[in-house]
């Protein structure tokens, strides 16, 4: 316990933690008071494997993740996981990014290493990574998404908005950035790519809007799957099409390229490969538009935690990395915008979601499952919330004349699509739903 409770004492400057270890010994660390995270009361923690400590301390963000898995720690009522990871890491905010990396230099040299070697994403490892993250039940992502299962961040004009109506403005919001407008004046179907389709809802919706016609790639087989029952069901698999592929086996020339958190799979040694692939698919005076998480500092590297349980091979770009790479391809960057908090907020009702679905959660899988899940989700609130992390969203154009003189378009379109339709509330009342199918 000595090196946790080192560690500790270093680390925690507001409010009160109180830890319980195996053998009972007690330890508290802070002054005091109430902290946004926790409140008047002091967070409360008991470890209850005599290697909980050590396990923490060593690494802290794999080490604590795993604890909590593994259930060696548990947090007291009335605080919850969340309420803990938040405390800790807006500690770790007075201290910098190294206050919860592994200490010492060999290690983190080695992490780095690793993860750098994780990041090579060949074919038959890009499938297999894919497969691991979006090939889980169902049910499960029914559970915690929206009802158009948008697996990426929100867009939330207001803190306390829906989930359901920050995912809708989101598509609203890269629908305008994609210019889609120019298709009405188009004399034939404006033809798009969706690279990383995800469940085809950004796919739907576009050609929903545009009368586009859309092909969709992706490399979980159940996502493709369900996305073509989608389509089917809405009668429009003709001019919505899905195909279980790789970008870079897709062939033909496209009006405009999408690309909605598909880069964090990618992999910095692919940069240079996407870019050319996109760059030769897209049409002269086309448009392509990336969202992804992102950096807002410098290039970093995927924390362990994230690459074995999460996402495998998955890195967050600084925006060095992408605008350096993008521009040897030939590609000129036209709009770039920093979507800071927005993710937070989304990961923040993912989880509460989840919460509330515990029991059948843990069902349909385990409780470390269950744990684990939480965890990803917790964590990756923090990172936007009190880290670094943010969404990057990029414009890209072969021509500067693909796009208007000003940006006014963008907000102009973005608030047409928003005022035309409102997401359907089946969250808040299962019977409504029940009743639409």
């Amino acid at each position: 316990m000595w090196l946790l409770d080192k560690m500790l004492n270093k680390l925690i400057r507001a409010g009160r933690l109180v830890i319980t270890d195996y053998d009972g010994k007690v330890y508290e660390y802070g002054p005091g008071g109430s902290t946004p995270e926790t409140g008047d009361a002091p967070l409360r923690i008991r470890l209850t494997n005599k290697k909980a400590a050590n396990h923490i301390a060593r690494y802290p963000q794999l080490g604590a993740a795993e604890a909590f898995m593994w259930q060696w720690m548990e947090i007291e009522e009335p605080h919850d996981l969340r309420d803990m990871i938040l405390f800790v890491t807006a500690q770790a905010k007075v201290h910098g990014d190294r206050a919860l990396q592994p200490q010492g230099t060999l290690k983190r040299l080695a992490q780095k290493t690793i993860a750098k070697a994780d990041s090579i994403n060949l074919r038959g490892k890009a499938r297999k990574n894919a497969e691991h993250t979006y090939n889980l039940t169902r049910r499960l992502y029914e559970l915690f998404l929206d009802e158009d299962r948008q697996y990426t961040m929100g867009y939330h004009r207001t803190t306390d908005v829906s989930l359901e109506k920050a995912q809708l403005d989101k598509k609203a919001h890269i629908a305008a950035k994609m210019y889609m407008q120019k298709a009405r004046e188009m004399d034939r179907p404006m033809r798009v790519l969706d690279i990383g389709c995800g469940w085809g809802g950004m796919a739907l919706y576009l050609h929903k809007h545009y009368d586009c016609e859309v092909l969709g790639v992706a490399l979980a087989p159940d996502q493709i799957a369900f996305c073509k029952e989608r389509a089917e069901a809405l009668g429009v698999a003709d001019k919505v099409k899905f195909e279980l592929m790789d970008y870079r086996d897709v062939e033909g020339e496209f009006d405009r390229i999408s690309s909605i958190g598909l880069l964090e799979h990618v992999g910095t040694p692919h940069y240079p490969q996407f870019m050319a692939k996109t760059h030769e698919l897209l049409a002269p005076d086309g448009v392509m538009f990336s969202h992804c998480c992102g950096r807002s500092g410098p290039p970093g590297f995927t924390d362990a935690f994230t690459r074995k349980y999460i996402f495998p091979g998955g890195y967050i770009p600084a925006l060095s990395e992408l605008v350096t790479e993008s521009e040897k391809a030939g590609w000129q960057v036209m709009d770039v915008e920093a979507m800071r908090f927005h993710y937070s907020y989304t990961l923040e009702e993912w989880y509460k979601r989840t919460v509330m679905h515990r029991d059948e959660i843990v069902a349909m899988y385990d409780e470390k499952f269950y744990r684990m899940w939480l965890y990803y989700l917790a964590g990756a609130e923090q990172s936007f919330r009190n880290g670094t992390l943010v969404n990057w969203q990029i414009q890209y154009v072969k021509d500067r004349a693909a796009i208007p003189m000003t940006s006014d378009y963008i907000f102009e379109e973005s608030a047409r699509l928003r005022d035309s339709e409102e997401p359907p509330q089946w969250h808040l009342d299962p019977a409504l739903k029940e009743a639409a199918e």
